[in-house]
């Protein structure tokens, strides 16, 4: 082992793109490990290595974990981004869960059948201007900090950055009405582990594409 945490997962975004995004905003190189058959993934249940039968699959201190909260709580905390105290963890994930509730969408939005598509991406445009970004735009310009919470880098702010981007991909204009994020996204786009990240040839996923569909559909198929 080289103690590099070690990711399995498919070769795309899913539920592992979180976990890669706070370990390179925490500076850590990891491995990866892509699932590209159904027998590759039979085979991880049957050796015990998935508690719930489910990946992402994060081997990280001698442990194999799954749930990607758990595995985001942990490596949070971890790496010093999860605030200073109860309160600041209570904020911290607040921030996280709605993120992830925007997140989902997107996260879904590569499997909805053709003539429900744009209805999804409507969808998507409304949650995101009138649900969730406002809470940001706002949480930003009242306490007038760099960062959500205290005025300290965490977990909350690498998943509003990852949260951006997604939806930018599908609604470039989306920031036009909320000047805080936007110099947000320009600050954190500048922090230099996240830089090194959004570079070619990083770890980064690109938007999920046909075949990256047709090899979830295959793996994991009943």
């Amino acid at each position: 082992m080289s103690g590099k945490p070690r990711l399995t997962y498919l070769n795309g975004r899913g539920r592992m793109e979180p976990v890669r995004w706070l370990l390179a905003a925490a500076g850590v190189e990891f491995e990866e490990v892509y699932l590209e058959t159904k027998e590759q993934y039979d085979k991880l249940i049957k050796d015990g290595f998935l508690l719930f039968q489910q990946v992402p699959l994060v081997e990280i201190d001698g442990m194999k974990m799954v749930q990607t909260r758990a595995i985001l709580s942990y490596i949070a905390g971890k790496y010093n981004l999860y605030g200073k105290d109860l309160k600041e963890r209570a904020l911290i994930d607040m921030y996280v869960e709605g993120i992830a509730d925007l997140m989902q969408m997107i996260l879904m939005f590569p499997f909805s059948p053709p003539d429900a598509k744009e209805k999804n991406l409507d969808s998507i445009k409304e949650k995101a201007i009138n649900r969730y970004f406002p809470v940001f735009e706002k949480v930003l310009k009242q306490h007038g900090q760099d960062f959500l919470v205290g005025n300290k880098f965490s977990w909350a702010d690498v998943q509003l950055m990852e949260a951006i981007l997604a939806v930018e991909e599908k609604i470039p204009a989306v920031l036009s009405g909320f000047p805080q994020l936007q110099v947000f996204k320009t600050k954190m786009s500048n922090m230099p582990t996240i830089k090194k990240f959004l570079q070619p040839g990083s770890p980064r996923k690109p938007p999920p594409d046909a075949h990256y569909v047709e090899t979830v559909l295959k793996v994991f198929k009943k």
